[in-house]
């Protein structure tokens, strides 16, 4: 989605809903507008213990055009309110007032995530696909409107000749940008234009993302017994439920998702069904029939270069980043400039140790991308003589969960106490619900959703969003967070069972939540976060997966119970740089092309011409796929939260590998009382209050360095 401005919740809510890894939310508050027995239960105000919590066991999608009618309705009574207020502007009666707006719209979108994310149905996405024209010319009547614009930059201009408080300049600051970087100073005729092609791009994001939906639910490879070799008996456990759910019984299903794909070609002995899910999945949206994304792609292309035309920009890239810390795209091609030639260089040797396997085995082969997962493993097998397999047997998904509770305790202070069944509402019975409180003083701070399971409806990945975030200016409110995973439901009475990457992604969509938990801010707004900055606290709690307090007491076998062997945690220590040419060619090999296609011309684009042509260019090998190939990249084309920012993650990186060194150095390590307290204050708990340069720097005392990401990748350094 474009980030003009609209109420703080309502642009984390559908950013969520066009496919975000993570969002954060604002205050829940409001006063009823209508009786209790004739409001819709969206729009109403939330009940209940905790200050109140979703309904979201009363949630039904016909309720959800009406309310988002009238949360829309109010909202723009609410801003025409300040807009035409008499009184000269300020912060309290324009920009404070904008911050309490939009309180019931909120509400709405809270239940419009769930149900475009988690919950999705035919249903649901017609009215999606009707309301997402109208919902954009709401945002372009708030964005577009000249009179709140001005008294917005009024406030702005007094504040640089006298500054507020800190934390309210910054509120003036990134309102007053957000709105000049949407067209707010435009003429008349450019103004119609701008919110002409926002309009035509809601439409062509909820088709976006609609189309890769289809194509997940639409295809699924069924396996018969004789076509399980290689596969350990928990995996066809689940396949076989994942069959008998869709009334296949005595079947197997490997469903189009990476979650049910990645260890059926880590472990499958069938080559030509390893080929057959590899295609099926990396084809999303790219099948030349109703669902295909590449016309889309193709249309966002040229709208978002008009778009910024208009305001003067050369390209979509220069205009996105301005106020991202890479600042321009030269910045962001830099560094991954710098990392690419290492990593394709990494992929020849893991490619030639593959090689070598498949022909000292006989196989008479030659390395193909459907290959590479399984010889890897056969690799890390003989180097490391470490079975990714039997390391799963360790990685429970539940004692996973524990052991983040446990860093969340050591860290921040906070302790996890399971909610009772039945006491807060839930949109699903695999969602299950804890209370977050200070380990010290037994304050709340809020809840935590987990819905950890795949299922028909729900997008694939990982990611983390928030139903209320913290703020104070109005009181305090507490915050409803949740993570959302796609692990493959085990079958009754069996452990979800895991692999390494599965588990730091687990960790790193928690750190997410912890973000949320730490906040201390006074405004809604300061939720936010600079898109190639908030991945790095998440990525950071990665490290803790591999420190020796969380191994030792919750890495334990799912049948026996015993700790992890010491051996094989150092099998596992020694192989932490392997297969490091395939995970960062095929994520590097997404975000160049991000970048690629907003500074390429569109005018006559050929989408898969463009993807082709350019990864030849880019010599990346044949053995690997990018790993969100373009049709299906939901984070560039079905929103506009991570369009010119997937290089984000690996900016995120650098800082991830520079902190971790501060971690290590210290007396305590991982676990240092001194450096976690930092940490938080500067790291976690400001949010977007802070310049996000200049938190990090009161953090390490210094800018951040590539040095250290080489180093964690077992790659060349390079010479200063």
């Amino acid at each position: 989605m474009n980030t003009q401005y609209i109420p703080k919740t309502l642009t984390s809510i559908f950013l969520l809903s066009v496919v975000l890894l993570s969002s954060c939310n604002k205050k829940k508050e409001t006063v009823e507008t209508e009786t209790e027995e004739t409001q819709n239960v969206l729009l109403a105000e939330w009940t209940g213990s905790y200050g109140g919590t979703p309904a979201f066991d009363k949630m039904n999608v016909t309720d959800l055009k009406p309310a988002l009618e009238e949360g829309m309705k109010i909202n723009l009574e609410e801003i025409d309110k300040i807009a035409n207020n008499t009184e000269a502007p300020t912060f309290e009666n324009t920009i404070a007032q904008m911050e309490r707006s939009g309180k019931e719209l909120d509400r709405v979108f809270s239940y419009y995530g769930i149900l475009s994310s988690n919950m999705s149905s035919p249903e649901f996405r017609e009215i999606q696909k009707e309301m997402a024209p109208k919902l954009s010319e709401f945002r372009s009547k708030i964005s577009q409107n000249e009179k709140l614009f001005q008294r917005i930059k009024t406030v702005y201009d007094n504040s640089l000749k006298t500054p507020l408080d800190d934390d309210q300049q910054r509120v003036v600051q990134l309102t007053y940008e957000q709105f000049a970087m949407n067209g707010a100073e435009l003429d008349t005729e450019k103004k119609k234009r701008y919110a002409a092609i926002n309009k035509e791009l809601s439409a062509l994001y909820t088709n976006f993302s609609n189309n890769i939906l289809a194509d997940e639910e639409g295809y699924v490879t069924y396996l018969t017994k004789e076509q399980l070799s290689g596969l350990s008996e928990p995996l066809i456990n689940a396949y076989a439920k994942a069959a008998t759910d869709r009334d296949q019984e005595g079947k197997y299903a490997v469903t189009n998702t990476r979650s049910s794909m990645d260890p059926f070609l880590t472990y499958s002995d069938e080559r030509a069904l390893r080929e057959k899910v590899w295609k099926t999945y990396y084809s999303r949206g790219d099948n030349a029939d109703t669902h295909d994304n590449n016309e889309n792609i193709a249309k966002i292309l040229k709208l978002r270069k008009e778009r910024v035309g208009l305001l003067g920009y050369d390209n979509y890239a220069d205009w996105r980043l301005q106020n991202r810390m890479a600042k321009n795209p030269e910045n962001a091609m830099k560094l991954m400039n710098a990392v690419w030639p290492a990593a394709i260089g990494r992929v020849a040797e893991e490619v030639a140790d593959m090689q070598a396997i498949a022909d000292a085995n006989g196989d008479n082969i030659t390395i193909e991308p459907w290959d590479y997962r399984y010889y890897a493993e056969k690799v890390r097998k003989k180097k490391y003589d470490l079975d990714s397999d039997e390391v799963k047997q360790y990685l429970q998904l539940d004692k996973l969960r524990e052991a983040m509770f446990f860093v969340a305790g050591e860290l921040f202070n906070f302790k996890f106490t399971p909610v009772e069944e039945g006491k807060v509402a839930v949109f699903h019975p695999d969602v299950k619900v804890w209370e977050v409180n200070d380990k010290t003083s037994g304050e709340h701070i809020g809840l935590w959703y987990l819905d950890p399971f795949a299922r028909t409806g729900k997008r694939s990945g990982a990611w983390a969003t928030t139903y209320r975030s913290h703020t104070t200016f109005d009181g305090k409110k507490t915050v409803l967070g949740s993570n959302n995973s796609n692990f493959v439901k085990p079958a009754p009475g069996e452990p979800v069972l895991v692999s390494w990457d599965d588990a730091e992604t687990f960790f790193h969509e928690f750190g997410h939540a912890l973000h949320f938990f730490s906040s201390e801010v006074r405004y809604p707004t300061l939720n936010g976060g600079v898109r190639d900055y908030t991945e790095f606290q998440s990525q950071l709690l990665e490290r803790w997966l591999s420190t020796d307090k969380v191994i030792d007491q919750y890495l334990v076998h799912y049948k026996t119970g015993e700790p992890i062997p010491k051996a094989l945690v150092e099998k596992i220590k020694k192989a932490a740089t392997f297969n490091q040419g395939f995970a960062t060619t095929e994520y590097l090999a997404s975000a160049l092309m991000d970048m690629k296609f907003h500074l390429a011309d569109p005018s006559n684009i050929d989408v898969d011409a463009f993807e082709k042509e350019t990864l030849e260019a880019l010599k990346m090998p044949k053995e690997l796929v990018m790993r969100h190939r373009t049709p299906h990249f939901g984070h560039v084309f079905s929103g506009e939260g991570y369009a010119t920012a997937y290089y984000g993650y690996m900016w995120a990186d650098v800082l991830t590998s520079d902190a971790s060194e501060a971690f290590a150095e210290a007396p305590d390590g991982f676990y240092d009382k001194d450096v976690a307290s930092k940490l938080v204050k500067y790291l976690f708990a400001p949010r977007n209050a802070m310049d996000p340069a200049e938190a990090y720097k009161k953090f390490r005392g210094r800018e951040a360095n590539i040095e250290a990401l080489m180093r964690d990748r077992g790659f060349p350094v390079p010479k200063s």
